[in-house]
């Protein structure tokens, strides 16, 4: 009893060991990711934002702000003729999905009734003009003729199964059938 308690013990350490060690490489893989998008963030301006030069007179102060305002308008179209483009589609997305849900809702499967079909008809339907071939199975059927067998005999000549019981009925009916058993 105590050896499998230290061989709990023992295991439930382990995992406490193994699951301290996998949070701590998570979390020097979080902090990795981190620097390594802030780099990319840094390269990412310094590339397509260069450093900020502002000019000594009045006038070239407004030309830079009207050039800024100009980009500032042209990206902000931008992003509204993609949020018009988006609603826009969001909304075919809903009604569509609105229309199938219509669909499934009230569509429902026609119970299918039996058809008789002889071989011939089905295999005129399937292959259409082609069906040149006759298949008349029972053409190809044995004739039998039907015998007599004893039990049938037998069963015709017992008759009227009433009358049967009232032969068996009684004493002189339990001696027959002992009679008849020997």
């Amino acid at each position: 009893f105590f050896h499998l308690q230290k061989k709990r013990r023992a295991a439930t350490a382990r995992r406490q060991h193994l699951k301290s060690a996998m949070l701590q490489l998570a979390v020097t893989e979080i902090e990795k990711e981190a620097a390594a998008k802030e780099v990319e963030k840094q390269n990412y301006l310094a590339e397509h934002c260069p450093p900020l030069s502002l000019p000594g007179s009045m006038q070239e102060l407004q030309d830079l702000c009207k050039k800024l305002h100009a980009k500032i308008e042209s990206v902000d179209e931008e992003r509204y003729d993609t949020e018009v483009k988006l609603q826009k589609t969001t909304k075919e997305l809903e009604d569509l999905s609105q229309k199938l849900f219509d669909l499934r809702g009230k569509f429902k499967r026609p119970p299918l009734r039996r058809v008789r079909m002889s071989a011939d008809a089905m295999l005129r339907a399937l292959l259409g003009s082609k069906h040149k071939v006759c298949m008349d199975l029972r053409a190809n059927l044995k004739q039998v003729k039907k015998e007599d067998t004893e039990k049938e005999k037998d069963l015709r000549d017992v008759g009227d199964w009433r009358k049967n019981i009232e032969e068996k009925s009684g004493m002189e009916g339990r001696k027959k059938m002992f009679e008849a058993g020997e």
